[in-house]
């Protein structure tokens, strides 16, 4: 026995060392063969985003081999004419920037007064005091007669030394160097391109069969999610960012910006960049335009341009177009940007959003990369129900309820009890069964679940005389009898007065069990927030109602009896008895019994107590139940929570 402790240990120190060393290996090769990987990838990039354009070619009776040429060298021609744009226009900058020069020394002449200038003359003002403070006088000394003598009598003569001119030769030779990598990565991402859209499908099912193994459904999936991502992501991308290259285009040759094609250009291609990419193409034509016009109108006019557009396409276009659905997290985006800038260079900047996306994409489909999914993925690491139990144990009853309103303007109430408070009870209730929450835990744990029902519910009491009677947090009873007591605590024993309309009062029993108060009491507070007479009692309260005597009470105020369980596989038998003794208390209303699925437990196989009328299994299905009943009660306006 203690051999295998001591050796699981081991292995999961083993199993880490050598994670460590797998990754550190693919790093190692990616830097190294990036001469490689580089037009591979932008090769399979591309592809993905001409494949939608190779099938509509298909579709238009086109043969695929055919339809691959026109895609390709639709591609080839649309980059090349980019190229050709951008470097006829930064030619065309270059022979203008003298122009600017009296402009450009005028501007910044101005900023530096403004700024340097006022500086340098406070530090001026500054050294005249501290020089008078300590003694010093502020001219300078004179050159001596011997300084002088020797300067005059060296007599150097300066010498410049020029290279030749290179011969038209060399001229050609520097022009083909300087060009000939980025062509030769071009041509090898168009001739990879080719032979990926010719081979698309047996591509696909290739990997699909090397890496799938015997789960052929899990690897098609994430194959499919990975295409279609990456596919939806580009074409939408491509489309939006060519359409702000467009405006930028029309809206700096209305204003009178030089240059007007490039900055377009560079804006429609730096958009890949995420959050950056955009605003350095900005910043250089602001410069621009500040260095044309002697005044700073158009300056502004430039900057503002930028801004409005690319808060137009961020804020309203995109989300509208695909939602900003990439599947990755803001912070992921940019540490990708910058991780993939550093390993490859300006391209892995450029590819970086897509690259990260895929590897999400296997970390959501395959469960040994499921830490890329947590770590870089846009979905919440804790479900809401964790959420709320994690903060809770903090003490963070604020953040739960800021957290809660925003799911309360979508859902109900009840179905917030549902789908975040019931599990995260059912998650303490396990860890308390466990004896796994100190004493400290169990305090905040508590305090912040009786402020969060009570700002939720809307039965928080009042302050001038709660402060007298609460119940504290910190005493011996359940959660459940502490919002019981503080709410009695304003409306009485009985929660409310006994003389009321016949057929008014809904009443809501506890099995006993542990968490049966507490679900029962959340019963409660849900009807009374759909303004119906709802009531928390137990068994041991019926009696003592019984044995007491209330003339004053109407006859038959009850209408609907529900029977709370919260750990129904647990307690059925129970629950079956307590359902019987109410129909014999009350033979004449509505009897339900509220069954609350459990965490992590196997439903029971009776879907009813024998006696009850009907059953519910959630918070919201009961309060249905109550609301077909008291249609006119819900008509009204429901208390602010």
């Amino acid at each position: 026995m203690s051999s295998e402790d001591d050796s699981s240990p081991i292995a999961a120190a083993r199993e880490h060392a050598l994670t460590i060393i797998a990754s550190a290996t693919i790093l190692a090769l990616l830097y190294v063969g990036r001469a490689v990987l580089i037009p591979i990838t932008l090769a399979l990039l591309f592809s993905l985003l001409m494949a939608p354009l190779v099938r509509v070619f298909r579709k238009g009776g086109l043969g695929h081999g055919l339809s691959v040429m026109i895609a390709v060298l639709a591609l080839a021609l649309f980059v090349g004419g980019l190229a050709t744009t951008i470097g006829s226009q930064v030619v065309r900058l270059a022979m203008s920037l003298p122009q600017y020069e009296a402009t450009i020394s005028a501007k910044a002449q101005t900023l530096r007064e403004m700024s340097l200038g006022r500086m340098q003359a406070m530090q001026g003002e500054a050294g005249k005091v501290l020089r008078q403070w300590s003694g010093e006088e502020t001219g300078t000394p004179a050159p001596t007669a011997a300084t002088q003598n020797l300067v005059s009598s060296t007599r150097l003569v300066p010498v410049e030394v020029h290279a030749p001119q290179p011969s038209p030769l060399e001229m050609i030779t520097r022009v083909f160097s300087s060009v000939w990598a980025p062509l030769e990565t071009a041509g090898i991402v168009l001739v990879v391109l080719v032979f990926v859209l010719l081979e698309y499908e047996a591509l696909r099912d290739r990997f699909i069969r090397l890496a799938g193994g015997t789960d052929l459904r899990a690897t098609t999936m994430a194959i499919n999610d990975a295409s279609s991502r990456l596919s939806r992501f580009f074409v939408s991308q491509f489309a939006v960012n060519f359409g702000v290259g467009v405006l930028i285009f029309v809206g700096l040759e209305i204003i009178g910006v030089p240059n007007a094609p490039l900055w377009a250009t560079l804006t429609a291609i730096m958009r890949f960049v995420p959050y950056v990419g955009v605003w350095l193409v900005a910043i250089l034509a602001t410069v621009l335009a500040a260095a044309v016009s002697p005044h700073w109108s158009l300056m502004l006019m430039t900057l503002g341009l930028y801004v409005v557009i690319e808060m137009i396409a961020a804020e309203l276009v995109e989300p509208q177009l695909y939602g900003h659905n990439t599947g990755l997290s803001p912070l992921a985006v940019v540490v990708a940007a910058i991780f993939w800038s550093w390993l490859w260079g300006p391209v892995g900047l450029v590819v970086s959003t897509p690259l990260t996306l895929c590897l999400v994409v296997a970390g959501r489909h395959v469960k040994a990369l499921s830490m890329l999914d947590i770590l870089l993925g846009d979905m919440p690491a804790l479900t809401m129900p964790q959420h709320f139990y994690q903060r809770a144990l903090s003490g963070d009853s604020d953040e739960i309820i800021a957290s809660a309103r925003v799911f309360l303007k979508r859902r109900t109430f009840a179905a917030y009890c549902d789908a975040v408070l019931l599990p995260a009870l059912q998650l303490g209730w396990m860890d308390l069964s466990h004896k796994t929450i100190s004493p400290t835990q169990q305090v905040k744990l508590r305090g912040a679940i009786v402020r969060v029902i009570e700002s939720l519910s809307g039965e928080t009491p009042k302050a001038s005389r709660w402060k007298r009677s609460r119940p504290s947090v910190l005493s011996d009873s359940s959660v459940g009898r502490v919002l019981r007591q503080r709410r009695e605590s304003e409306s009485g024993r009985w929660q409310g007065s006994l003389a009321v309309a016949p057929g008014s009062v809904v009443l809501c029993v506890e099995i006993g069990g542990p968490l049966d108060d507490l679900a029962t009491e959340i019963l409660a507070r849900v009807l009374r927030g759909l303004r119906i007479d709802a009531r928390h009692l137990s068994v041991e309260d019926m009696n003592a109602y019984e044995a007491e005597p209330h003339p004053e009470a109407t006859p038959n105020s009850v209408s609907m009896v529900y029977v709370v369980s919260a750990l129904p596989s647990k307690e059925w038998e129970k629950g079956d008895n307590l359902a019987a003794d109410m129909r014999r208390r009350f033979p004449d209303v509505c009897l339900i019994s509220v069954l609350l699925p459990e965490l992590l437990a196997i439903p029971a196989a009776q879907e009813a107590f024998a006696t009850v009328n009907h059953a519910a299994h959630s918070f919201e299905e009961a309060a249905q139940q109550a609301i077909a009943r008291f249609p006119d009660n819900t008509k009204q306006p429901k208390r602010a929570a």
